[in-house]
C-alpha cells in the first residue's frame, strides 16, 4: 500500500495487523480519485471506518486541508497515527477511536463541515451506509459534498438516498465503489 499521487506520492503505508480490515488496493484508490477529481483545492474530509487511513491520507496528499479519521479498532487507530507520522500529515488530521455514529454527533457539536466522506464499513454492516444521510441531516456535509462508498458486490446500495444520488458505480473484483453527490447543488462540480 502506498500513496498514489500528490505531495507524499510513493510513500509506503502500513496495513492494520491481522484480518480485521480490508485495505483498499492502490489500483482501486487511484480509480476512486480519478472518478471524484484527482486533486482538491482544500476543504475537510471524513474517513469513517478508516482502517489504515489510506483513503484519507491520499486525500490530504492531493490537497484536502484536513481529514477526520474514525475507527473503533485500537490497532487501526495506532496504524493511522503511524501512517500520519510517516507522511508528516499529522497536523492536518484528527484521529478518533470511536464508532462512526458517535463520531458524527461529536462533529455536529464541533460544527465541522466536510465536502468529502469515505464510507468503507465492514461489509456485514449494511446499515452503516445510512451514515451519509445522517451526516447530511446533521449539517456536517456541504451541499457540494461527495461520498465514496466501498461495498461488497452482494450489497446493493440504492441509486438515491434522502440527500444523495449515485453518479458512478464501478466493480473491482468482489468490491464495488459507489460514488454519491449531494443533491443540494444539482450538477455542481466537486473541484
Amino acid at each position: 500500500m502506498r500513496v498514489v499521487a500528490g505531495t507524499v506520492k510513493g510513500l509506503q503505508l502500513k496495513a492494520v495487523p491481522g484480518t480485521s480490515t480490508r485495505p483498499t488496493s492502490d489500483k482501486v484508490k487511484e480509480s476512486i480519485f480519478n472518478m471524484i477529481g484527482p486533486f482538491f483545492d482544500g476543504g475537510n474530509a471524513l474517513d469513517l471506518f478508516a482502517g489504515s487511513g489510506g483513503l484519507g491520507i491520499e486525500a490530504l496528499s492531493r490537497g484536502i486541508d484536513r481529514v477526520i479519521f474514525t475507527d473503533k479498532d485500537r490497532k487501526a487507530v495506532e496504524t493511522i497515527h503511524s501512517n500520519l507520522e510517516k507522511t508528516r500529515l499529522k497536523d492536518q488530521a484528527e484521529v478518533y477511536c470511536t464508532d462512526a455514529d458517535r463520531a458524527l454527533k461529536a462533529m455536529k457539536k464541533k460544527e465541522i463541515h466536510a465536502r468529502l466522506m469515505f464510507l468503507d464499513p465492514p461489509y456485514h454492516l449494511e446499515k452503516a451506509y445510512e451514515l451519509m444521510d445522517k451526516a447530511a441531516e446533521l449539517g456536517i456535509m456541504t451541499d457540494d459534498s461527495i461520498v465514496v462508498c466501498e461495498h461488497a458486490k452482494e450489497v446493493e446500495l440504492k441509486d438515491s438516498t434522502r440527500f444523495y444520488d449515485r453518479f458512478k458505480k464501478e466493480l473491482y473484483g468482489s468490491t464495488i465503489i459507489s460514488i454519491y453527490r449531494h443533491r443540494g447543488e444539482e450538477g455542481a462540480e466537486f473541484e
